[in-house]
């Protein structure tokens, strides 16, 4: 992963469109705590916090997905996780924090990844989170899991930061988007097949029916669909989170950003950390972030 970071990097250092000003993105603002990071929620009999086994319907297949149900009564508000490439750190310390703070949280393995059935093909991860938003938003499903369908929000890290920004840009009825460390897996421009065949070959684990050979072809085929660029008037409609770090993907986000602003996007929130891709020695400090700016999203929202 640190080889297939520093060759997204260097090509993000080529970006040609607007970029922030290092003032605008790289403020790491010292949040405030919520309880949730450090309190057990009281015991709740009747309803208490639980997880369930998810077998959703995309491609054909019913990929692996898991949700941490908050306890109460319900219906809950939402957020859909969605894990980056192939998929080592899948935030689940986020999901364990953001339940407590009263969210339910749904995690999935998209297709051809970490058992999920089928073969793996990038195209087909942004259509995997949208299945898993179909699904929540069945009645009988809603229902049952206690998912509040108007509170929805879909965040995703690196890769599935990208699949967040495609997927957010085209569902509106999405309470708000957030990407942490997001790479824009379309922008593979000035690389040549080996050294794409290179980066894929250091992240094929877990995954099935693919090959270092297939990911790179479908990388350099994906380049103009793939960019999240295309996504910004879209994203202009919601609140975003957009969290970096220095592992050299910052400037992709903040092209992206600067064409979210300039097609209209104002509700936007940027934080930057010190820190590596992982967030490894910043994990509080990114549930802290991540669950204040989720609870934000509720201000007007609730009954």
């Amino acid at each position: 992963m640190r080889r297939t970071l520093a060759i997204l990097a260097a090509t993000a250092l080529t970006l040609s469109g607007p970029q922030l000003s290092a003032k605008t993105t790289r403020t790491a603002r010292t949040p405030a705590i919520p309880a949730a990071i450090f309190t057990d929620p009281l015991p709740n009999k009747a309803h208490p916090a639980r997880s369930e086994v998810l077998h959703i319907p995309s491609g054909g297949v019913e990929i692996n997905g898991l949700a941490y149900l908050a306890a109460g009564i319900g219906p809950h508000p939402t957020l859909v996780l969605c894990h980056g490439w192939p998929g080592n750190e899948k935030n689940l310390d986020l999901a364990q924090a953001v339940r407590r703070a009263g969210w339910n949280v749904v995690t999935f393995n998209y297709r051809g990844s970490w058992g999920s059935p089928g073969n793996f093909h990038f195209a087909q991860n942004p259509e995997d989170a949208k299945a898993v938003l179909t699904y929540l938003r069945v009645p009988a499903n809603a229902a049952k899991l206690g998912v509040d369908t108007k509170r929805m929000a879909l965040m995703g890290h690196s890769m599935g930061g990208w699949v967040s920004t495609l997927v957010g840009g085209e569902d509106e009825k999405l309470l708000g988007v957030g990407l942490i460390s997001a790479a824009n897996m379309g922008y593979m421009r000035g690389l040549d097949r080996p050294a794409i065949v290179q980066m894929t070959s250091e992240n094929a684990e877990t995954l099935a029916g693919t090959s270092p050979e297939i990911m790179a072809d479908e990388l350099i085929a994906g380049r103009t669909d793939f960019d999240f660029m295309r996504t910004a008037p879209g994203l202009a409609l919601h609140p975003l989170l957009v969290m970096s770090s220095d592992d050299g993907l910052a400037p992709q986000t903040d092209a992206l950003l600067a064409a979210v602003r300039k097609a209209g996007g104002t509700r936007i929130t940027t934080v930057h950390a010190a820190t590596d891709h992982s967030w490894s020695d910043h994990r509080i400090f990114l549930e802290a972030q991540v669950i204040n700016w989720l609870n934000s999203l509720l201000t007007g929202i609730c009954d």
